[in-house]
């Protein structure tokens, strides 16, 4: 059981990674363009605007990633969680390591959370440094983003 539970752990590790991969690379390869259009129309907001593009992009992949959690606990019927609410909350609070403890898994799943919370610790991190290199690029080495 605790070699399923790496599998499909791992599986949604890789899954996740994906999402992530994919709307980092989203956001490089539109950035400068839409950079470009918004300083032709907002003039010196386009700089905040196009920050706050992609924190909320990369925002939104966070939010998938914990619906894709969610829904893996529902496919597996992961006791006690029975409804989407439930699985949400209980993925958004591991995900996020918040880790309230009001709902835990049985332990046949228990390593899932464990590796759910790592996973969000690990794309928060990989989040933060786009972040950072993206608005680095944009506030200090504009031409060169352009």
């Amino acid at each position: 059981n605790l070699l399923s539970e790496l599998a499909i752990g791992g599986g949604m590790i890789a899954a996740t990674v994906v999402v992530h991969a994919i709307t980092m690379d989203i956001i490089m390869s539109k950035a400068a363009h839409l950079f470009k259009a918004l300083r032709g129309a907002v003039g010196h907001l386009a700089r905040p605007a196009i920050a706050s593009i992609i924190v909320v992009t990369l925002f939104l992949a966070h939010v998938i990633n914990i619906w894709c959690w969610a829904s893996l606990y529902l496919y597996i019927e992961a006791p006690p969680i029975i409804t989407l609410p439930d699985a949400l909350y209980f993925s958004t609070v591991t995900y996020t390591t918040v880790g309230y403890g009001d709902i835990v898994l049985s332990q046949n799943f228990r390593m899932l959370s464990g590796i759910e919370a790592t996973n969000g610790m690990l794309l928060f991190g990989w989040t933060t440094a786009f972040i950072f290199e993206m608005i680095t690029k944009i506030y200090r080495r504009e031409a060169d983003f352009l």
